[in-house]
Formats: structure tokens, C-alpha cells, sequence
């Protein structure tokens, strides 16, 4: 590609990246509440390329030599030998990590190319990653987003590799992921840590509920948190066994008078657990309005679980986070699992382990009615009339619809034991929308032939999803008159599942062009129109770069909800991601669409 259509590449990309609503800042906000005093926003870490600590952080050490050193020791006579206890050999490893290729995942298992990104500006996909709004509409973008966020691929040319890996870890944060942004984190040596990289290695460890996380950053803490530093410096202490300077940190912190009550309570009830320092703390949590990422890590550090008003309102990545808590028993964990399930987080064998166990603990006597118990039904219900019953039971007891999203997502494993039967044509459609949660889409795809004797509505929703997320079309009628006769009978506004369904076939190539021009002329779709963040990715998709595509693809569905997202963005975002590699992906994320409006 010539210099000039890079530069026209970069710069394009970098206005579409300034056009997204901004929902973070250059790095993570403070981590503090109000209560440590006015809030000040950071100073953002240094970007320029041509400034000596960018320059020098982008390079890696050159002693490594990719390859372990390995102390030897001289041979020993035989007398020696026949004398002497045999010898430990000491094993010193120095070799170094690569920055630019941080992550866990290898590009190749999850569909990516080595260079995923291709040409694209760094500096333009990093202000795209920043100004992402999470949750996103679609679980399956996320689940998508995730695996290249954690793939191990080379950083783009032009923006610091470090910072690079700080931004994608902070995106996964957001979205909920906390042991995913942990582990990328954890792919980057600590001495290469920049600002930002630190400020966001300190979200994840309270993400994590891992204070002890906290402690390799204590060092360089008092220039990106400053008023939080302290705090840090005695928990670190007390997890080290030196309680009276852990004490006495905690006191010229309290003497302060920056810190609200509690926060210094919930820090100082930290260092009482990791240090004999006789400190019993009273959590009053009456006056608290808010759970923020310091409170959660603190408290849930010391198995000690917020108000449930904290809990449901808090925010989305934080009812994540405490999913995965493992100090806590599961049946108090299992609504959030929920939420996290809904949003992409947990899979549904994640979620289905988490019942089991909410099973385990529970006596016999009290199940009765739990959904604990339901689950087990679903499975193992000795009729299909008692299974049906168990599964009815769980998709009615949502109160939202990313509850009852997670209640497919549940399903979805014993609706696999289900037989095709237009005899259960009223409950085909979240039959059917289960195995797509789960992914199945070969047990989806056998209830294409029991569309023909359903009645209109629940024939329109079964087709419609398997129109777009069945392994091929062979089975599933796709005309204009179909989607005709689907549109005719379409009650949603704005005919909006109408206009989802013609874009996803056009996108997956399910339609000709000439038919997806008529119709999007017909429904006023607008599927030929143009805009910047079009051209950027249909260039991605041409360029196959398929991380780009992704990442572009996630950006156009951002917010919670299909019904706010417009059939032009659907069609380029499944047309890139079937046409750079990611058919599966491209068509449960239709499907999805379909299946939540």
C-alpha cells in the first residue's frame, strides 16, 4: 500500500475513533470516590512517539535472548561422585517477555491472522477502544471482542506496546471482564509498566479482588494515584507481616483527613485480615450511595458482601466482576451470574456449574420451587411434559430482558435434548433461541423442517432465526416473498426486526444484491448508504484485517439494545466479519439480533 493511502487510512480512522461518544478518559478515572477529596482527573501518559520514555518504553530489553540461561557445574571426579550427595543444579531464568506481543491467546485458535490488525493506525483503534460504550447490544460480539482482545499478536508500529495492552486490558475491564484484563495484564513484565499501564494493573487487582495484586505496583503508585498510594503502601505491608508500619500508614492516612470514612474503613479492614495487628472494623455502609471499583475490591477482598441496593445498582462490569468471586457462596453469586451470562462474561456451562452448586449447598427440604431445582428438571425431568415445564419455569421467572436472555443462555444445553416437533410450535422460538445462545447451531438448524406446520407467529420467529444462524441455507426457504410475507405480519416499530433480518442476509450473502437493493428501497433500510465508519470498515474487511473488523464491528453495536441499532450497521459489521474469516461469528450475532427483538 502506498504511504499516502496509509496516511489517508490513519487519518480517516482517527476521525471516526473522535466521533464516538467519549465514555472514558485518556486512562481509567480515579479509583477513588468522592469521599478522597475533588476529584482530578489524571494527566494522561505521555503518546508522543518522538518523547525519550514513549521511545524507550516501545523497545524491549536486548539482553533476552529468547532463550533461558542455565547455570552448569563442573564434572566431578569419581570419587566424588561415589561420596558426595548429587548435586542441585540452580536454574536462573532472565529471559525477557516481548511487550509488543502481550495476551494469552493464539491468534491461530481463534480464527486471526498473525497480524490481525494489518496497516491500521494504533493510535486510532486505542481511541476507539477508550471511547467504547459497554455493555454491547450483542453477547456475541462480545464473546468475539474478548478473544482478540486477549490475543497474542503483534502490536500495531505506531503507538506504545505497553500502552497498547493497558488499553485493550482496560476495554475488558469495562466490559466485565475481570480475569481476562488481569491475565493480559500479567503478559507484561512489571518494570515495563507506563502510567497508564500501572493505573490500570490497579483497577484489575481490585477487579479481581486481589489485593496482594496491588503490591508490585507500590513503587510507582504516588505518581498515578497519588491519594490512594498510602492506603496501598499499608496493605502491602500488612500482606507482608509488618503490622506496625501497616498501622501506622493507616492512621497518617486517617490524620489526613482526605479519606472518607469508608474507604479508610474498608482499607483498613484489609490490613487487620493480612497482619496480627488486633484491628476489629465495623463496615457502616448506611451513608454509602454507591459501589464503586475500590469498594467492591476491598470488601468483597474480605469475603464481605455489599448491601444488595449497592449490588443492583451498580454498574454492569461490576455486577460481572462479582460472578466470578469465588469467596462467595454460589447461591449468592448466581444473580449477577446471570447478568454476566446476558452480557457475554459467563458461558453457559459457566453458569450451568454455578446452579450445580447452588444445588450441592442446598438441603434438600428447601428446594422445592428453586430455579436450582428447575435446572435439574430440565435435564433429568423423567417426561418431556416435566423438562418443557422446568424450561417454561425459567424463561418466565426474568424480570428484564437480559435476564430472560440469560435464561436462554441457561438453557441452552437441555434444550439440546429436546426433539424437533411442531407440536411445541409455542415454545419453538425460545427453544430455538437457547441452542443459538449456547451456540449450537446444528441442533438449531433441525427445527427448520417443523416451520411448515407451525402457525404464522411462532413459524415467523423460528425462520427468521434460522434464516441467519443454521450452518447453510439448504433447509431454510429465503426469498423475496418470505421476507415479505415475515414483514407483513411484522409488529415491531418500525418494522425494526424486518429491517435487522434483510440486512443480516444481505450481510451473510444469503440474498442477492439486486434483492437486498429492492428491498432496502422498498423499507427504506438505507443498506447502500455511506458514512465514515462504512468505508473504514468495508476497507478493513478488504484489507482482511480481521482484528480491525472485529473491533469496528463491536464499535457499531454499542449500548444495550438491538432496537437502537440501525440495518446499515448490521450489514457492514456481518458482512466484514463472514468476508475477513468469522462466518460462525458473524452469523450468531444475526441470529442474536433477531432472537432480542
Amino acid at each position: 500500500m502506498r504511504r499516502a493511502d496509509k496516511a489517508l487510512i490513519g487519518t480517516a480512522a482517527l476521525a471516526i475513533a473522535l466521533a464516538i461518544p467519549a465514555i472514558a478518559q485518556d486512562r481509567p478515572e480515579s479509583i477513588l470516590p468522592p469521599g478522597f477529596g475533588e476529584a482530578q482527573s489524571p494527566s494522561p501518559p505521555p503518546e508522543n512517539s518522538n518523547s525519550v520514555a514513549t521511545a524507550t518504553a516501545s523497545r524491549p530489553a536486548s539482553p533476552s535472548s529468547g532463550e533461558s540461561e542455565v547455570e552448569t557445574v563442573e564434572s566431578l571426579s569419581p570419587m566424588e561422585e561415589l561420596l558426595s550427595q548429587p548435586v542441585v543444579k540452580q536454574v536462573e531464568y532472565r529471559t525477557r517477555r516481548d511487550p509488543r506481543m502481550s495476551g494469552t491467546l493464539e491468534p491461530a485458535a481463534i480464527g486471526l491472522s498473525d497480524r490481525p490488525w494489518g496497516s491500521a493506525s494504533g493510535k486510532a483503534l486505542q481511541i476507539l477502544m477508550r471511547r467504547m460504550e459497554t455493555p454491547l447490544a450483542s453477547r456475541w460480539a462480545h464473546i468475539g471482542l474478548r478473544s482478540l482482545l486477549l490475543a497474542r499478536v503483534p502490536a500495531p508500529n505506531d503507538v506504545n506496546p505497553v500502552d497498547w495492552a493497558a488499553e485493550r486490558a482496560w476495554l475488558l475491564l469495562r466490559m466485565g471482564e475481570a480475569d481476562a484484563a488481569r491475565l493480559l495484564v500479567a503478559s507484561v513484565d512489571t518494570d515495563r509498566f507506563t502510567p497508564k499501564m500501572q493505573q490500570v494493573a490497579l483497577q484489575a487487582a481490585l477487579a479481581s479482588s486481589d489485593p496482594s495484586a496491588m503490591c508490585p505496583l507500590e513503587e510507582g503508585l504516588s505518581r498515578v494515584e497519588p491519594r490512594v498510594a498510602g492506603l496501598v503502601t499499608a496493605i502491602c505491608a500488612s500482606l507482608s507481616g509488618e503490622a506496625e508500619r501497616a498501622a501506622a500508614d493507616i492512621e497518617a492516612a486517617r490524620r489526613r483527613g482526605r479519606v472518607g470514612a469508608i474507604d479508610l474503613a474498608l482499607a483498613d479492614k484489609v490490613v487487620g485480615a493480612g497482619a496480627e495487628t488486633a484491628r476489629a472494623v465495623t463496615i457502616e455502609w448506611e451513608p454509602v450511595e454507591q459501589l464503586n471499583s475500590w469498594r467492591y475490591g476491598l470488601s468483597t477482598a474480605t469475603a464481605l458482601m455489599p448491601p444488595e441496593r449497592l449490588v443492583n445498582s451498580a454498574t454492569p462490569r461490576t455486577r460481572a466482576w462479582l460472578a466470578r468471586a469465588p469467596m462467595f457462596p454460589a447461591s449468592a453469586r448466581i444473580p449477577s451470574a446471570r447478568f454476566a451470562a446476558g452480557l457475554g462474561v459467563f458461558s453457559s456451562e459457566a453458569l450451568m456449574d454455578l446452579y450445580a452448586a447452588a444445588y450441592d449447598a442446598t438441603d434438600p427440604d428447601a428446594l422445592g420451587e428453586s430455579d436450582a431445582w428447575q435446572v435439574r428438571l430440565s435435564f433429568v425431568g423423567r417426561t418431556l411434559d416435566d423438562r418443557m415445564a422446568a424450561m417454561r419455569q425459567l424463561w418466565g421467572n426474568s424480570s428484564s430482558p437480559l435476564d430472560r436472555y440469560a435464561s436462554q443462555v441457561l438453557v441452552s444445553r437441555p434444550a439440546r435434548k429436546i426433539a424437533p416437533n411442531a407440536d411445541l410450535q409455542s415454545d419453538a422460538p425460545d427453544l430455538v433461541a437457547s441452542l443459538l445462545a449456547g451456540g449450537f447451531d446444528r441442533e438449531a438448524a433441525r427445527w427448520a423442517a417443523t416451520v411448515p406446520d407451525m402457525d404464522d407467529q411462532s413459524a415467523d420467529a423460528v425462520w427468521a432465526m434460522l434464516a441467519l444462524g443454521a450452518p447453510d441455507s439448504a433447509g431454510v426457504e429465503i426469498s423475496a416473498g418470505r421476507i415479505g410475507d415475515f414483514a407483513d405480519r411484522d409488529g415491531s416499530a418500525n418494522r425494526q426486526r424486518t429491517a435487522l433480518l434483510v440486512a443480516a442476509l444481505a450481510g451473510l450473502g444469503r440474498i442477492d444484491a439486486a434483492t437486498a437493493g429492492r428491498l432496502s428501497r422498498e423499507y427504506r433500510l438505507g443498506l447502500g448508504s455511506e458514512t465514515g465508519w462504512t468505508r473504514m470498515i468495508d476497507g478493513a474487511m478488504r484489507r482482511r484485517q480481521g482484528g480491525t473488523s472485529i473491533l469496528l464491528a463491536a464499535s457499531a453495536l454499542q449500548g444495550r439494545q438491538f432496537d437502537r441499532v440501525g440495518p446499515v450497521y448490521i450489514f457492514h459489521a456481518v458482512n466484514a466479519l463472514k468476508r475477513t474469516g468469522h462466518e460462525y461469528l458473524a452469523r450468531m450475532v444475526a441470529a442474536e439480533a433477531l432472537a432480542r427483538t
